[in-house]
């Protein structure tokens, strides 16, 4: 690991407490245009998410409907909450070939993009200290008057992410300011993903505010629209 890592694991609560959690499960609202683009608006405004931590799954409870959705890199399932089965789709990437920006998006889709995105969020930065992602530190920069060291890690091929290089930007105290990535699936598009209102949960620090907007040129942010926003409320580990 390098001592960036050390530094932002340590203090988002730590690589000891970390191995004891198996799962995250959260009540979150995900909002903003990217939803309205691709035909599926609210779709995501009342949701309870289980993200596991030693695998890629994610399991996502709909409050307000008889539906949930789980997540896996090969497999995406839509069910009834008994565990009827409604639709699956094996290699669901691959569904994602050919789409333009407004092409809409089915309920599979919906799934698959926000369990990959949920689940690198919610493991952040913890699973980076396997030995299957590679990171190192870049240049730091300085933004909203603080000077954020940067961690480059490169994502393995096993996992589903929004790309297989992405830049974390830590603050002087540790934390997660910002993630900056490209979207493979979106064809390259841009996002600066702001992370703020940080909690302690169980030993566990997470960002509950989560603000992601388009960059252009050298990490310069689009300030409209707000393409995603993600507000987490009650978080509990097991």
């Amino acid at each position: 690991m390098t001592e960036l890592l050390d530094l932002t694991v340590d203090a988002h609560g730590g690589l000891a407490r970390w191995n004891e959690v198996t799962a995250i499960q959260a009540a979150l609202s995900i909002t903003g245009a990217i939803w309205y683009v691709k035909g599926q608006p609210d779709v995501l405004k009342d949701i309870v998410m289980v993200a596991d931590t030693r695998r890629e799954r994610v399991r996502t409870s709909f409050v307000n409907d008889d539906r949930q959705s789980v997540f896996e890199p090969d497999r995406v399932v839509v069910e009834t909450k008994d565990g009827t089965l409604v639709e699956s789709r094996e290699d669901p990437e691959r569904s994602f070939e050919g789409q333009v920006q407004d092409t809409p998006w089915d309920a599979i889709h919906v799934a698959y993009f926000s369990g990959e995105a949920l689940w690198t969020y919610l493991n952040t930065p913890f699973i980076y200290t396997q030995e299957r992602f590679r990171t190192e530190e870049i240049g730091s920069i300085q933004a909203d008057g603080e000077t954020w060291r940067r961690l480059k890690v490169t994502f393995p091929e096993e996992v589903k992410s929004h790309s297989r290089e992405q830049i974390f930007c830590i603050g002087p105290d540790g934390l997660l300011r910002r993630h900056d990535y490209t979207v493979d699936i979106l064809g390259g598009a841009t996002g600066l993903n702001y992370a703020s209102e940080y909690r302690d949960v169980d030993g566990i620090v997470f960002p509950t505010k989560r603000r992601v907007y388009g960059y252009e040129g050298d990490y310069q942010i689009v300030p409209e629209p707000l393409l995603v926003g993600v507000d987490i409320g009650e978080i509990t580990l097991s």
